[in-house]
């Protein structure tokens, strides 16, 4: 069987409630603060949260595919609300969680770098509004606009430190560790300083794939988390800073 499978369609919506309030002056044309090389203001946030040339926004339902892998990377996207799941099939079928996004993550960006084909998968693990960007409409205004740029590396540089400490991380870290320090990371510990419920009803087996582990020991050191009071069910997955303890013991 093919590992690679055609993506579904989206739903494309013309009145997407934006991440914030914006003046209407900002939904008809590209804004940002002074610096920007046209003399223009240009406001980046408004740009990722308004339709224009060369982008459109969209909206995706619960595990519903943004992109396959193999399917041509023609475009970035931004992910508005809602949650994301990377994923990369091996040619022996095996299939790997290696992220999970949430809001103002951008996706997809390879394709920026010369990627013809699409390296994994994104899709929805809940419902989603992301804003789809053309390639050259994403290339023009990274090249015109300073603001936009500087929010655009300093989130990929950001990414590639996460990915530096996953890797020691991997190789470090016992299991129990890595499984705490990615329920700490999904319920966004450390961003505001208060926690938020995790994601409805991650399965064990996308955390036994994103820490590389198997389903049994994640589910082994979820039930002593939560008899530690760790974390808690309830609708979601309640995760408490005093897992940060787990992360912090040697």
């Amino acid at each position: 069987m093919s590992l690679l499978r055609e993506s579904k369609g989206s739903t494309n919506i013309s009145r997407l409630k934006p991440i914030r309030r914006i003046s209407a002056a900002a939904q008809n044309s590209t804004q940002v603060r002074r610096g920007s090389k046209s003399g223009r203001e240009f406001d980046p946030h408004a740009f990722l949260a308004t339709i224009g040339q060369g982008r459109k926004a969209m909206l995706f339902q619960k595990k519903q595919p943004i992109f396959v892998q193999g399917d041509p990377a023609d475009t970035v996207f931004y992910l508005q609300t809602g949650k994301v799941k990377l994923t990369v099939v091996s040619k022996t079928g095996k299939e790997a969680t290696i992220g999970i996004l949430s809001d103002g993550s951008f996706f997809g960006e390879g394709s920026l770098a010369g990627q013809p084909l699409r390296m994994g998968s994104a899709a929805a693990m809940t419902d989603c509004a992301v804003m789809r960007i053309d390639k050259k409409a994403m290339v023009d205004v990274l090249h015109r606009e300073h603001e936009l740029s500087d929010l655009f590396v300093s989130y990929l540089l950001a990414r590639n430190v996460r990915y530096e400490e996953d890797l020691v991380d991997q190789l470090f870290n016992s299991s129990e560790k890595r499984l705490a320090r990615v329920l700490l990371m999904l319920a966004h510990f450390g961003k505001d300083g208060v926690p938020e419920t995790v994601i409805p009803k991650i399965s064990q087996e996308s955390l036994a794939e994103m820490i590389g582990t198997t389903r049994s020991r994640v589910s082994f050191f979820m039930n002593r988390f939560r008899k530690l009071g760790f974390i808690h069910y309830n609708g979601g997955l309640e995760v408490h800073s005093s897992l940060l303890s787990v992360v912090l013991h040697d």
